[in-house]
């Protein structure tokens, strides 16, 4: 039962709404409304799917969409409200044209311009006269850069939500000078939080880790077997990008094929990579192995979740710099009995003890990595214990009706909503 509404309105700045890839957010979203917070969305761009979860439709918030480019037929908008919005607050305004110059004159990003110019659109057309008293952004890079200008223009507080690329592939001192002015900083990992406490370097700003968690509800484990058979149903879900590894996934299927191991791997995702992935499959002979369903809600991953005998992902750092935290779907996959091969790194080993809940290899090492999935599918005392050693990590530590009342404590202790 929802608590009763509080006073005030929190304002999320996101970079898009809703979008399959980014659950946890509509999840937070809908669990804080069911806290009785009174939730505000503004979206820098459209949905890109043409399909969402079920959980986004029991959303209540008000959804507002800023204009995405500033060269298009949106342009005499967002230039008359940054017009009208300096000519009520000229000196706000002049302090952010400022801000703004010295951050072109570092990273020369048009980017920039358009943030200060969505902020100005934001705060008359959108903000003027409305019960929204915080803004929180989701994303440390362009989300938090317009709720940034939005503050310098109307004297808003603001705070956001630090995740994975977001942090590592931003400037550290675009990323200190937001952080410094945000009246908190929540990110998702231990890993992340230690970073951003290096690159505060002594500033106030409190920075609070509290975990995405999943809906237990939804991902649930059945009366699953510790003993697999061949053809093993190995399962990856993930956007196609270079920091998922998935290179590293499909040679270590194909040295598996090699040995004589039987499998039929699911792909669910889709990206920058595919081209890539399908010749990848060419070339190492997995095409009668493998499958690729791209983008699938979450009633489609699940059900590939209920077949699946294994989870595989090769999370790694990418040549910009971009990382993943801890991704959701291992999480999920642990919920729904699902045992999990993960690489070492960044923050997958603050869920994944290897040969404790799951088992991790380090990134780039193909070998290694059929070796552990082999190990995985063929030990079935391994894999029973691996599979409730995996139920009790996320029932004890990952659900998210649990963690959502962390953030609304912080939002509490730094808000006016209350």
């Amino acid at each position: 039962m929802s608590l009763p509404a509080r006073s005030g309105t929190l304002g999320m700045i996101l970079k898009g709404y809703p979008r399959i890839s980014e659950t946890f957010i509509s999840n937070e979203i809908l669990l804080l409304e069911e806290r009785g917070f009174h939730l505000r969305i503004f979206s820098m761009r459209s949905p890109r799917e043409k399909f969402t979860h079920a959980s986004v439709r029991r959303i209540r918030a008000r959804v507002d969409y800023l204009p995405e480019t500033i060269i298009s037929r949106h342009l005499p908008a967002l230039v008359w409200h940054n017009l009208l919005q300096a000519a009520r607050r000229p000196a706000c305004y002049a302090a952010a044209l400022k801000v703004a110059w010295r951050r072109w004159r570092r990273t020369r990003k048009s980017a920039t311009l358009k943030h200060l110019l969505q902020a100005g659109y934001l705060c008359h057309k959108l903000l003027r006269g409305s019960d929204c008293t915080h803004l929180h952004a989701h994303f440390a890079h362009s989300p938090t850069s317009v709720a940034f200008f939005s503050h310098l223009l109307s004297g808003r507080p603001f705070s956001f939500t630090a995740h994975a690329k977001d942090i590592y592939t931003s400037d550290p001192r675009q990323l200190k000078e937001k952080a410094a002015a945000a009246r908190f900083v929540v990110t998702c990992t231990t890993y992340n939080q230690t970073y951003l406490a290096t690159i505060l370097n002594g500033e106030r700003t409190p920075v609070y880790r509290v975990y995405h968690g999943i809906d237990l509800g939804l991902f649930r484990a059945d009366d699953r077997r510790s003993a697999a058979e061949p053809p093993y149903a190995i399962l990856t879900v993930a956007r196609l990008t270079p920091k998922k590894g998935l290179k590293t996934v499909y040679q270590a299927l194909q040295r598996l094929k090699s040995q004589g191991i039987a499998f039929r791997h699911t792909l669910i995702g889709d990206g920058e990579q595919r081209m890539d992935i399908e010749r990848w499959r060419r070339e190492l002979g997995l095409e009668s192995e493998t499958v690729m369903l791209g983008t699938r809600p979450h009633d489609d991953v699940c059900r590939c979740l209920r077949q699946a005998d294994l989870f595989v992902l090769g999370c790694e750092l990418a040549p910009n710099g971009d990382r993943d935290g801890i991704p959701n779907v291992i999480l999920e996959s642990m919920a729904m009995g699902v045992p999990v091969v993960a690489t070492r790194f960044s923050a997958i080993p603050e869920v994944i003890a290897s040969a404790h809940n799951g088992l991790l290899v380090e990134s780039g090492r193909p070998e290694a990595m059929a070796a552990v999935m082999a190990t995985a599918l063929e030990d079935a005392a391994l894999r029973r214990d691996m599979i409730a050693n995996g139920l009790e990590t996320v029932r004890r530590r990952f659900d998210n009706r649990v963690l959502v009342e962390e953030l609304a404590s912080v939002i509490e202790r730094h808000t006016d909503l209350c």
